[in-house]
Formats: structure tokens, C-alpha cells, sequence
């Protein structure tokens, strides 16, 4: 489980957070939602420790997010931020090897090859594995990026809108893969995503933000909604139903 406690964050005086407990559940998809400028990014660069923590207390599995040694938490959890910005003059093969540092710590063995293989195939990039970053659309460098941290072979996964750039084919697919990872190896996976219909129909548990605060969270019936997610976005949205799932009805 990660569990985040009485959790608060300032960027330049504004505060961001405010005083945030939750918990994203073990084996499970967590997807969080809201409005632009709600603080979920913040919240997921928090939890990975990419900003420094100001106030409260994360842990992932146990592990305390603010004391945990690099190497020790990057064998449990991977993260991808939305900054992904990184040499252009590298092979798709490269960027995704790197998952496997914490793994080798430069001394790759035939285990790291079979897992970057592996997640190359996963994500369908076998074919361009030879390719320059610089050489590929901005939807295979993003599955190259997303292939890097799913090569990094953690229980926890956490993707900051993974599905940027992603058209609706690759996007299903990486839900779908998700998905799989949970229910056939028991991973757990903490994700952004701002198409809230993705969410209502992969998520096991959402957690809904706005204005730096936890609006609601439970299950996707419990939170999508429309009286919550009318008051979320501060426009009516209608909810009907499609297999069993909530189908959010934005778009008219």
C-alpha cells in the first residue's frame, strides 16, 4: 500500500496541497482526477520523490519516501513524469535499458536484456528499437518512456498521464497492459490521467481533486458520478452506463 498522511505542498508561496490523506491500495489501479491545477501531478511527484517532501509523511510498501536510500526504493517503485525531456541521440533500446539500473548499477547481465526485450515487445516498439529518439513520432518516444519504467520491474508503477500523445489504439493498449500487470502478477499502479473515461473503465479505485484537496474516492461508481463530477469540473456531466462500467458523457 502507499499511504500519505496529513500531506502538504507549497510551490512559491501558493499552497498546493492542502493537508492530503489517502492511500493508493496493493494490487490495484489507482487513477487520480480533476481539473487542471488540482495538484495531482504534485501528488504523484511527491509520492515518487522527485520534489522533496514539506510537510506530512508518504510510504510505499513500508518504505518511508523521505529517508528510503534511491537505490533501495527504485527496486520498488518506478515513476514517469510529465518532464520526460532526455537525449535525442539516444536508441529507443538505451532509453529503455535504463529501468534496469537499479537493477545492475552498470554491470547489465542477461536477466536486464531479457527484461528490456521484454518490455521493447510490450509496448510494440521491437521494430524501432534502433531508432533515435529523434527519429521517432512523440507517441513512440512516449511508449519508449513508458517501456523504461515498466522495464524497471517494480511492484509499484506510478505514470503521470501516461497517455499523452497516445492515439486511441496505443492508449487502450497501455490500459489494457495495466491492467494485465495487475491481474496476472499482482502489481500495483498509481496513475494521472485527465480522460476520466479511462479511468471509469480500468480503475479499481479513484480519487478525485480539486484546488489542492481530496474531493471524494472509492470505487468508480462511488466517485464518477454526476453529482460529483459535476461539481469537480463546475460543469454539468451526465454518467450513463457501457458493460457494467460508468461512461462519462463530457464531450456535448
Amino acid at each position: 500500500m502507499i499511504q500519505i498522511s496529513n500531506l502538504g505542498h507549497k510551490i512559491g508561496g501558493a499552497q498546493i496541497l492542502h493537508d492530503i490523506t489517502t492511500s493508493f491500495p496493493k494490487g490495484k489501479l489507482t487513477a487520480l482526477i480533476g481539473p487542471n491545477g488540482a495538484g495531482k501531478s504534485t501528488l504523484l511527484r511527491l509520492v515518487g520523490r522527485l520534489d522533496p517532501l514539506q510537510q506530512g509523511e508518504i510510504t510505499v510498501a513500508g518504505h518511508d519516501v523521505s529517508r528510503t536510500p534511491t537505490e533501495e526504493l527504485a527496486r520498488v517503485m518506478a515513476i514517469l513524469g510529465q518532464q520526460t525531456a532526455i537525449a535525442s541521440r539516444l536508441r529507443l533500446s538505451e532509453l529503455v535499458a535504463f529501468g534496469r539500473w537499479p537493477h545492475h548499477q552498470g554491470r547489465p547481465g542477461a536477466d536486464d536484456r531479457a527484461k528490456v526485450a521484454q518490455a521493447l515487445d510490450a509496448f510494440a516498439l521491437t521494430p524501432l528499437a534502433n531508432r533515435f529518439l529523434d527519429e521517432v513520432s512523440g507517441g513512440q518516444a512516449q511508449r519508449a518512456h513508458i517501456a523504461m519504467a515498466f522495464a524497471q520491474d517494480t511492484d509499484w508503477l506510478l505514470l503521470d498521464e501516461p497517455l499523452n500523445n497516445l492515439d486511441m489504439s496505443h492508449a487502450r493498449a497501455l490500459m489494457a497492459r495495466l491492467r494485465d500487470l495487475i491481474d496476472t502478477q499482482g502489481r500495483s499502479v498509481g496513475l494521472v490521467v485527465h480522460e476520466i473515461n479511462y479511468a471509469a473503465a480500468w480503475a479499481d479505485h479513484v480519487i478525485a481533486m480539486k484546488d489542492g484537496r481530496i474531493m471524494a474516492e472509492g470505487f468508480a461508481d462511488d466517485v464518477l458520478t454526476e453529482a460529483v463530477l459535476s461539481d469537480l469540473y463546475d460543469a454539468p456531466i451526465a454518467v450513463g452506463r457501457h458493460q457494467g462500467r460508468p461512461l462519462v458523457l463530457h464531450h456535448a
